[in-house]
């Protein structure tokens, strides 16, 4: 950058590199999984490619939202307000140059205690049909995050949906688009029902509290690039 600055990219990726053994021991292997494949998909972007490059870092967030809210990296996370500029080309090399430290580095196996639980499992859920009937009877908005539980069939976590009239939250429905809700369901709930150090709160707690502006800013600043 212009002004010698390092960009919010490059600080993440610093940032993973600096505590990944403590990254590696907060996540338990799926979750560690998820963010090796996010980190490998940025390596695999056309540097010069913005959009690609976007999208690949923004899964890379929302793989590290798993941390715990007092983990290093995830407090730089929540603190950090990003601005919307066109990511550095060398953010690609950057992440090449960590997936290469990984590689290198023993993983030591995450200890019992040491997995962060997963929210959204124990968050309230409509099932599929209440949540059609929560939209009058119509399909729900393929926005709306749907989390797919083995044992009950299709989940909907039901802070989506306003306490008065059932329906959705449209701030939801905006906010789940930046989040990619349905191609990542488990990465959006997770930011949801996780602490933001910038909002002061879990963002679902904050749903009709907060102008709805606020909401889609937080997630704005997760999801890009400075």
């Amino acid at each position: 950058m212009n002004d010698g600055r390092e960009s919010s990219a490059g600080r993440l990726l610093a940032l993973i590199g600096e505590h990944r053994t403590t990254i590696r021991e907060a996540l338990d292997d799926e979750q560690y999984t998820v963010l090796l494949a996010r980190l490998g998909a940025l390596t695999e972007a056309a540097p010069d490619d913005d959009r690609a490059v976007r999208r690949a870092l923004q899964g890379v967030r929302l793989a590290l939202l798993r941390l715990p809210f007092d983990h290093p990296v995830r407090v730089v996370l929540d603190r950090t307000r990003l601005v919307a500029a066109p990511p550095e080309p060398a953010t690609v090399a950057g992440a090449r140059e960590l997936m290469a430290l990984l590689s290198s580095s023993p993983s030591p196996s995450p200890g019992p205690e040491a997995t962060t639980p997963d929210q959204p499992l124990l968050a309230p859920a409509l099932s599929a049909e209440e949540a059609r009937a929560r939209c009058g009877g119509a399909a729900p908005p393929p926005e709306l995050i749907r989390l797919a539980d083995p044992q009950g069939g299709d989940r909907y976590p039901e802070f989506q949906f306003a306490a008065g009239s059932g329906t959705p939250y449209q701030v939801v429905l905006e906010v789940n688009r930046l989040l990619l809700a349905d191609i990542d369901p488990w990465g959006a709930a997770a930011w949801w029902l996780s602490g933001n150090t910038w909002l002061g709160g879990t963002p679902a707690s904050l749903l009709g509290r907060l102008p709805d502006e606020q909401l889609v800013g937080a997630a704005t600043a997760l999801v890009e690039g400075d």
